[in-house]
């Protein structure tokens, strides 16, 4: 359950090979600023610039493990800092290759494509010059990422130092134990109510104390952020997010609207769920607790047994998917021990140098964890069948479709459980927990989106007190759960990490579009049997270099700004409330 990170660098934070690696990253990196712009042919500073940016992300996925896996280990914070240094110098020598890029006419540029050491680089190089056409010149541009690096990426240290340190009392099986903010999330989910009371009021009580902290990192980022949007001319706050998700503004509003249209359709079933709780009326942390089971350690899934289940249902649908799950299983890529210091929530870092990737998460036996753990390897798999790319930057995928990789590996794994189990009751927890899930794309997510909307525009006229945020993130849950719980969790925005990441703003409705393209992809995969699992890995193949417009009308066949394909996504979710009341 510990995963091996010596494979990649050996030492941990104190390993050599990361100093020396470091060091010759940056003597690459003086070598080619210190070049005059004269003696550089486009060719060569692009090559320069894919070869750096496999290097940055080498040791920033290294980091990050580091950090996840032990967040009292100081020595990797001071690592962060110095790949903070390096990475503003590979700012700078990215704005210099656009900066080239830009003062091309599009017939140059046209012809500079058809270069033969360029043709890999076609698609990278035209977001790259399109990206320059749309912020400021290149010198205001490098002043701008070197006062980012202590000035909006520090708040999102600081934020992810202060939680780490968070140490929560609670009271279980007799005695005070001490939980880090991980281990108290695993609590909340709990299928005992008065567990998830206990640790709802834990909850409250620790975020609460951190509240003013946490409303000024969140503040101080968001304002640097509208600053620099106001110095670039953008007035809308999504510009940035659309251009990350190499997404249109009108997909992501068709996507929210067929959305809303449909969420009174799922109540009956969030009525039904208090009924099997025992509760009146559903609250925040009801939402997405598991059915109660007469047997808990029956209930329980140990964490070998995941990992057998996981890989037969994999293989079902994919061999090659079911052989890289048992080959990362094997090799040390997964860290998944319940254990305190470590970092809340679940990830997978890639490492593009190496072809591997690393997969983060606090197992805790729960049907949730397992799909938590098929969630990852999806990502995982999606960055394997990329491994092979000539072009680093072709390597790097938006956030929206590496949701669809990993949503797509749950549904995999939640449809076979479901086909092969005989027990109503059985199949009436796991309909619901993948009804649970979609809740959390459809209301949970759509309430992070609205309270981020409103919380933006607020923020441009000043400050937003703590006791504003509380209120903006409850007006935004009522409207996304169409007010149907009994209480709502004010200081959300305090302990999602994800309205505090400050390379990807608008970490948010990326999930909910992953989720349900993923949907469309399984209904394809359905349709195609066997031959699907190599038309699945050619859309993986082309995730990093084609938007999702475009790959949705390749690979699909559908048009993702009309209402069409997300109501027959939709559909397929409803269809599973209907099967839930039946059960």
């Amino acid at each position: 359950m510990k995963w091996d990170l010596d494979s990649l660098f050996k030492g941990g934070s104190q390993s050599e090979e990361l100093a020396a690696f470091l060091q010759e990253t940056d003597t690459l990196f003086q070598t080619w600023l210190d070049r005059p712009e004269t003696d550089v042919i486009i060719s060569e500073l692009t090559h320069a610039v894919d070869m750096l940016f496999g290097r940055i992300n080498e040791m920033f996925s290294f980091v990050s493990c580091l950090i996840a896996q032990d967040v009292n280990d100081n020595q990797a914070l001071l690592l962060e800092e110095k790949l903070q240094v390096q990475r503003v110098k590979f700012e700078s020598l990215r704005l210099r290759l656009a900066a080239r890029l830009r003062e091309l006419e599009d017939d140059a540029f046209a012809t500079l494509l058809t270069e033969e050491a360029l043709k890999p680089f076609a698609f990278s190089l035209s977001e790259l010059r399109q990206h320059a056409k749309d912020e400021m010149d290149p010198a205001r541009e490098h002043l701008a990422a070197s006062l980012a690096k202590d000035g909006y990426h520090a708040w999102q240290s600081v934020y992810n130092e202060a939680v780490g340190r968070m140490e929560i009392p609670f009271e279980e099986d007799g005695e005070t134990k001490i939980l880090s903010a991980g281990q108290l999330s695993n609590r909340l989910d709990s299928p005992n109510t008065a567990v998830r009371e206990r640790a709802s009021l834990a909850y409250q009580k620790a975020w609460s104390k951190e509240a003013p902290l946490f409303a000024q990192t969140l503040n101080r980022l968001a304002g640097f952020r509208l600053s620099l949007y106001e110095a670039r001319g953008w007035d809308d706050v999504l510009k940035e997010p659309h251009a990350l998700n190499r997404m249109q503004e009108k997909t992501l509003q068709t996507m929210w609207e067929t959305i809303t249209k449909n969420k009174s359709r799922f109540y009956r079933y969030m009525d039904e769920k208090a009924k099997l709780l025992g509760v009146e009326k559903l609250s925040f942390r009801d939402v997405h607790a598991p059915l109660p089971v007469e047997n808990k350690e029956q209930s329980d899934i140990p964490y070998d047994d995941a990992c057998d289940l996981i890989i037969r249902h994999f293989r079902k649908f994919s061999p090659k998917m079911a052989d890289f799950a048992e080959m990362a299983l094997r090799d040390g890529w997964i860290e998944a021990e319940n254990r305190a210091g470590k970092r809340p929530g679940g990830f997978c870092t890639t490492f593009l140098l190496s072809g591997e990737s690393r997969i983060f998460m606090t197992y805790d036996g729960s049907m949730a964890n397992v799909a938590t753990l098929a969630h990852e390897l999806g990502h995982a798999y999606h960055s394997w069948c990329l491994k092979n790319k000539p072009v680093q930057l072709a390597k790097e995928y938006p956030m929206s479709i590496a949701e669809m990789a990993s949503t797509f590996a749950e549904i995999i794994v939640a449809d076979a459980l479901l086909a092969e189990t005989e027990d109503e009751a059985t199949k009436k927890m796991l309909v619901e927990n993948h009804l649970s899930r979609s809740l959390s794309f459809f209301m949970n997510i759509h309430a992070r989106f609205l309270f981020e909307m409103r919380f933006y525009e607020e923020r441009k006229n000043g400050m937003v007190s703590q006791e504003r945020l509380n209120e903006m993130m409850v007006a935004a849950q009522k409207e996304a759960y169409g007010d149907q719980l009994s209480e709502y969790d004010p200081y959300f925005w305090a302990s999602k990490l994800h309205f505090h990441i400050t390379m990807r703003p608008f970490y948010n409705f990326p999930y909910t579009f992953g989720y349900l393209f993923s949907l469309g992809v399984y209904a394809q995969a359905l349709k195609s049997g066997a031959s699907f699992e190599d038309q699945y890995i050619a859309l993986l193949e082309d995730s990093g270099s084609m938007t999702m417009e475009d790959l949705a009308m390749k690979h699909l066949g559908v048009d993702l700004t009309t209402p069409q394909f997300w109501q027959e996504a939709l559909d397929v979710v409803l269809a599973d409330v209907d099967k839930f009341l039946a059960l």
